[in-house]
């Protein structure tokens, strides 16, 4: 996934012994994507991580359920006038967008997760539009701030933990064909490219701190969208060392370096991360395109293979007026979308632009829940008629 990371305590080999101080047998547990073709990594327990028993699941959200029947139209979704159910993470997400590829929602965590939580159904993506805390895994913890991308693997254990007394705002993307980085920023042998618009030095990485027990046992796994309970007889968190390239990492939106071109460049060259029918760009703020006779915003296209969705997170949007930090627009497959009347031309000029967004392009059309249409602008579609 990622690259090649190894701390802690490992034999010289893998799938051979590891041993304590006093003789015991280390459990070698492989965490692996693409079955056994892809990348894995391998943790060590002190004892055996598959011994869990049947139990109730008590925690999760609720899975989304499609509106039929809605005419084709642009669409804005006010997820900031949502009400804020609070909770912890593991409760609290509602989703707002999806498909088969990929689930959109938003969530406002007030707690930290009473439980470990495995979604075997994904990847998942966490924008943190506001807050902090840190995501707790039998890897390591790794701390993260507001404007970070949170990225959790697949089959990851893991709890999250909210700073208290922070607000907690997150747009949380589901990626059911897991998460890559885009292949055009990667060389050959996987590291990436110089030219690549960030490095490896602008993730951070989970911390490894030796095993712990923090005394929870329940473990809430998500399976076909569906929640599964588990008992571990003792804490998972218990590992002595890993190797690998499959662990949790987060990357500051903001250490995302943009490109400028003579005249304007395609949401491509935005792409940050990709998923099975996805591509994730991030706008950030950065300088415009430098020909004489330039015109910096978006021009007006034809959305015929891909819906648009994009996340506001603060600063000017010049091609779009009545949006806000938290607005989301849904422009779908088959009807044209560009900026708002007297964008275009009010653009001319522009030597940079302060907008801070996240955008996903979608293969398949995205549906609404019912939960979106609760804060929909209904005069949205209109409002591009002069």
């Amino acid at each position: 996934m990622f690259e090649r990371r190894v701390v802690g305590k490992v034999p010289r080999k893998h799938h051979i012994q590891l041993r304590d101080e006093k003789g015991t047998l280390m459990y070698e547990e492989c965490i692996t994507r693409d079955g056994f073709e892809g990348p894995y990594t391998i943790a060590y327990h002190q004892r055996a991580p598959h011994t869990q028993s049947l139990s109730e699941a008590t925690h999760g959200w609720k899975a989304p359920e499609p509106v039929t029947g809605r005419a084709l139209a642009k669409r804005h979704y006010k997820t900031q006038e949502l009400k804020r159910v609070g909770g912890a993470p593991i409760d609290a997400r509602v989703p707002l967008l999806f498909n088969a590829d990929v689930t959109l929602g938003v969530l406002h965590p007030t707690e930290a997760d009473p439980v470990y939580f495995n979604n075997a159904d994904g990847d998942d993506l966490f924008y943190i539009h506001e807050g902090s805390g840190v995501l707790r895994t039998p890897l390591g913890d790794l701390r993260f701030e507001a404007e970070d991308y949170v990225f959790v693997p697949h089959g990851m254990v893991h709890r999250f933990i909210p700073d208290k007394g922070v607000a907690q705002y997150w747009l949380s993307i589901e990626c059911k064909g897991g998460l890559h980085l885009p292949r055009q920023w990667r060389n050959e042998v996987g590291q990436l490219r110089m030219d690549a618009p960030y490095s490896h030095r602008d993730f951070k990485v989970v911390a490894f701190t030796g095993p712990q027990d923090e005394g929870i046992r329940d473990l809430v796994v998500k399976r076909g969208d569906a929640f599964h309970g588990f008992r571990y007889q003792s804490s998972p968190l218990d590992v002595v060392g890993w190797d690998g390239t499959v662990y949790p990492w987060a990357f500051p939106i903001l250490n995302f370096q943009p490109r400028a071109g003579l005249v304007h460049l395609p949401p491509t060259w935005h792409g940050t991360f990709a998923t099975r029918g996805a591509l994730i760009c991030s706008f950030v703020p950065r300088v415009v395109d430098f020909h004489p006779e330039a015109i910096p915003c978006p021009y007006p296209h034809s959305s015929v293979d891909c819906d648009e969705f994009l996340f506001y997170c603060r600063g000017n949007f010049t091609s779009r007026r009545g949006v806000g930090p938290g607005s989301v627009s849904h422009h779908p497959i088959g009807v044209a979308h560009g900026p708002h009347p007297g964008a275009y031309e009010a653009s001319i000029g522009h030597k940079r632009t302060d907008e801070l967004a996240v955008m996903l392009d979608t293969t398949l059309p995205l549906h609404p829940t019912a939960a979106a249409l609760t804060v929909e602008d209904p005069n949205y579609q209109n409002s591009f008629i002069p």
